[in-house]
């Protein structure tokens, strides 16, 4: 019993671990380079606009779609790890 206590505390940490780095990697992409690095992006021309604008319409949605399939992917690895696979 303690043992599977273990084990779900164990997953369930690495699960949030997991969670915080893609909300962080999405926050950084989205706010960072949309908003605030956008006067730094400014000059570097992509799709005949700015590389900040393109992060703030098209890069954070894409980043995020990125994010859903690297998230699908570490969790059934972790799955597998923790024997909880399908």
């Amino acid at each position: 019993m303690a043992d599977d206590k273990a084990n779900a505390a164990a997953y369930w940490k690495a699960n949030v671990r997991l969670i915080t780095g893609c909300l962080i990697v999405w926050a950084l992409v989205s706010y960072g380079c949309a908003i605030l690095l956008r006067p730094l992006l400014a000059g570097i021309p992509v799709g005949g606009t700015d590389l900040g604008f393109w992060f703030a319409q098209q890069g954070s949605i894409l980043t995020f779609i990125g994010i859903i399939f690297f998230y699908a992917w570490k969790m059934n690895r972790l799955d597998k790890q923790f024997g909880l696979g399908e």
